[in-house]
């Protein structure tokens, strides 16, 4: 273990939208009575939208953050060296028993190069995630972190082979659950009726009867061959399964800059701008079908039953296509289609909820972490 530092409190770091919905149940689970440990919530505001935090945290029942880097958007070097130069200060001045960081965006290895390098232990939830696909970003964000990391949360059984086989021992590694479903399972029913939502947008179908469309991964949108050639697919889609699709300002300054602004306007897909996780989780419980390349994404489908066609090459979250919902068919149009018609025709995959996929997780992840700190203070 690394050294420890003075302070009862470990510091939870929130950046962007995804984490927002790992944190919850976490601070939710540390605020209880006799935790132990006390948290506090840093934002290093990778995520730049003010108006979207706010709807996050106030829908999820989220504290206000202690502290906000407000380091905002940037390549991804601007972006990573900007929330290190901002988060050593805080540290400096605090000195946390720890710094617990989820997910794998880029404030996760930011604030965890930063907190080992002054021997303050880091902890990683949600970790030995693989894709094995090193271009994306995330990848080597959650590669780094976990070799970073004194104790490493894991979603899934299976993550522990691709710790053990890069090298962290086992002892570290602790399987627990998924805390994105701890969130989905505390929140469902206050979700926004999908009816409201779709009667709100202009959308026509019922409940069951529309997909639900997310797209921002680069590797899809920065290409406009790659983004036409989708949008292309997801038009056809759409002329028998309206789409509603909450779009991703990234994406659609790449939708404008390619010139695909009417292709999608002449398509049976809605555009409407980013959703709050109330009104997503709603849309996602009554959809025929979910198309996405999220992450985030593919583990709530499965989790409520709901067939997900993922649009990617791979996943790291390979449990949600051995027992979930989820199929990977990658970007090619007839791949695409073909899965689309199967769920058409059988009502696509069905699934069970993985095993500790229970709503608990963030107890479990607290438990751990009150008995660590326990047995290095003895």
């Amino acid at each position: 273990m690394q050294g420890s530092s003075g302070s009862g409190e470990v510091l939870c770091v929130v950046g962007a939208r995804p984490n927002f919905m790992k944190i919850a149940p976490i601070m939710r689970a540390f605020a209880a009575a006799g935790s132990g440990l006390s948290a506090r919530l840093l934002h290093t505001g990778q995520h730049y939208d003010a108006a979207m935090k706010h709807a996050f945290f106030e829908q999820l029942n989220i504290p206000e953050p202690s502290i906000d880097l407000e380091v905002g958007s940037g390549s991804h070097a601007q972006q990573t060296a900007e929330i290190m130069k901002r988060f050593e200060p805080v540290l400096d001045a605090s000195r946390p028993r720890a710094v617990l960081v989820v997910g794998d965006v880029n404030s996760t290895i930011a604030c965890a190069l930063v907190a080992v390098k002054k021997d303050i232990p880091v902890i990683h939830v949600e970790a030995g995630l693989r894709s094995g696909d090193r271009s994306m970003p995330e990848e080597i964000n959650r590669v780094l972190t976990d070799q970073l990391s004194d104790l490493l949360f894991t979603t899934e059984a299976s993550a522990l082979s691709n710790l053990t086989r890069e090298g962290i021992p086992a002892e570290r590694v602790h399987f627990v659950g998924n805390v994105m479903i701890d969130t989905l399972l505390f929140n469902l029913q206050s979700a926004t009726p999908a009816a409201e939502s779709l009667a709100g947008f202009g959308v026509s179908a019922a409940p069951g009867e529309y997909g639900l469309l997310t797209l921002h991964r680069p590797s899809n949108v920065d290409d406009p061959v790659v983004l036409e050639r989708l949008l292309r697919v997801l038009k056809t889609i759409s002329e028998t399964t309206p789409l509603l699709f909450p779009i991703h300002p990234r994406t659609r300054g790449r939708i404008d800059d390619a010139g695909l602004a009417p292709l999608l306007a002449e398509s049976g897909i809605t555009a409407v701008p980013p959703l709050g996780y109330l009104e997503m989780a709603g849309l996602m419980r009554d959809a025929r079908v979910v198309l996405t390349d999220s992450g985030g994404i593919q583990e709530e489908t499965t989790a409520l039953g709901v067939p997900c066609i993922t649009l990617r090459e791979n996943t790291e979250r390979p449990i949600t296509v051995e027992e979930g919902t989820n199929t990977v068919v990658g970007v090619d149009p007839e791949a695409i289609m073909a899965c689309y018609e199967d769920v058409l025709a059988t009502g696509g995959k069905s699934g069970r909820a993985p095993q500790l996929w229970d709503g608990a997780a963030a107890e479990r992840i607290v438990a751990v972490i009150n008995a660590w700190a326990a047995e290095e203070a003895a």
